[in-house]
C-alpha cells in the first residue's frame, strides 16, 4: 500500500458500491473495458464478472504480481504491467472504468479523448476540482478551454460524487465519477477539428483584458460586435465567461466569414500547446506537480 502512494492513488473499499455503479453505466457483457491502475483488484472483480473482457494495466510491479495471482483463474482477464501512457490504445472498440492515479490524471485523460480511437465511453474517479475543468458547464461554474476544446466530440459529466470514507487511504479531497461520452454525432466536423483546436487555445490564451481584444487581429471591431449581438454576449466578455454554444458560433463565423491571409495568424498554436504539456509528462509520472491542476486547461 505504501508503494502506491507514488502514483498518488486511493483504493476503493466497498466491492458492493462498485457493481451499484457499473450498474448504472453503459458498460454490459459485450464489452471489452479498460481498467488503468487496478491496484488491489477490487474494482477488477466486478467488471470481470460484469463485462465480456478485461484488459487491466497497473504500472507497480508488486501491485502487478498480487494481482496474478489474485485472477489466475480468471479466463476474461488480461493482466499488463506496464505504464498506460506508454501504452498504445486498440484499434476495436472499447470502454474504461477505473479508479485512475490522480498526479496523471490529465495525462490519462488527454489521452483518450486523442486517440485516434478513443473509447466509446469512459467512467474515471477524479478529483472533483479537475472534474469541473474537464466538464466545464453545468457541472463547474464556468467553460474552460479544456471542455471547449473536447465538448464538440465528447458529453463529459460529473455523475457521481464519493464519500471520502469510501477509500483506503482516505484522501484529502473530493472524489467524484466523470463520464466521458463519445458524441454520436459531433458538433464540429472532423476535417474542420485542427482549425476549431488552433481558434480556442489562440482565444483562451491571447494576453488580452478580455476577447474583443484578443482576437483584434481576427475580427474587425464591427465584425466581433455584431457577433456578441447575435450570439447574445456583452462585448467586453472574457473567453471564460462564453458557453459552448457561442464558442461554435464564432468559430461558424471565423470559418467563412474571416480571410485566409488574418487565419495563418493562428495557425499551428494547438500543436505548440501539446509540446508544452508533453514537457509535464515526466513530472506528472515522477510525482505531484504542484501545477498539475492548471495543466488541464484555462
Amino acid at each position: 500500500m505504501k508503494d502506491s502512494i507514488k502514483f498518488s492513488q486511493n483504493f476503493l473499499r466497498s466491492s458492493t458500491l462498485i457493481k451499484t455503479l457499473l450498474e448504472k453505466t453503459s458498460i454490459n457483457s459485450e464489452d471489452k473495458v479498460y481498467e488503468i491502475g487496478p491496484g488491489l483488484g477490487v474494482i477488477t472483480s466486478e467488471l470481470v464478472a460484469h463485462c465480456k473482457e478485461v484488459i487491466a494495466v497497473e504500472a507497480d510491479t508488486r501491485l502487478y504480481q498480487g494481482l496474478k495471482e489474485k485472477f489466475k483463474n480468471i479466463p476474461n482477464i488480461k493482466l499488463v504491467n506496464n505504464d498506460f501512457l506508454a501504452r498504445p490504445l486498440p484499434s476495436e472498440p472499447y470502454k474504461v472504468f477505473s479508479n485512475i492515479p490522480f498526479n496523471i490524471t490529465a495525462d490519462i485523460v488527454r489521452k483518450l479523448i486523442e486517440a485516434k480511437n478513443p473509447p466509446l465511453d469512459s467512467y474515471l474517479f477524479v478529483q472533483m476540482e479537475a472534474a469541473k475543468k474537464f466538464a466545464g458547464q453545468p457541472s463547474g461554474p464556468q467553460e474552460t478551454q479544456f471542455s471547449v476544446l473536447a465538448k464538440p466530440w465528447f458529453d463529459i459529466d460529473v455523475v457521481y460524487k464519493f464519500q471520502r470514507t469510501d477509500f483506503k487511504p482516505m484522501p484529502a479531497v473530493d472524489v467524484v465519477l466523470l463520464r466521458i461520452e463519445q458524441l454520436e454525432n459531433p458538433l464540429i466536423d472532423e476535417v474542420n477539428k485542427e482549425s476549431y483546436q488552433d481558434f480556442i487555445v489562440f482565444a483562451f490564451n491571447a494576453t488580452k483584458p478580455n476577447l474583443s481584444k484578443g482576437l483584434d487581429k481576427i475580427f474587425t471591431y464591427n465584425q466581433f460586435k455584431r457577433l456578441a449581438k447575435d450570439l447574445n454576449f456583452g462585448i467586453d466578455v472574457k473567453p471564460s465567461e462564453l458557453d459552448l454554444r457561442q464558442w461554435i458560433g464564432l468559430f461558424s463565423y471565423y470559418s467563412s466569414g474571416v480571410v485566409e491571409e488574418k487565419k495563418q495568424l493562428i495557425l499551428g498554436v494547438y500543436s505548440r500547446l501539446k509540446r508544452q504539456q508533453s514537457r509535464l509528462e515526466k513530472v506528472h509520472r515522477t510525482g505531484l506537480a504542484k501545477d498539475w491542476l492548471e495543466s488541464v486547461g484555462k
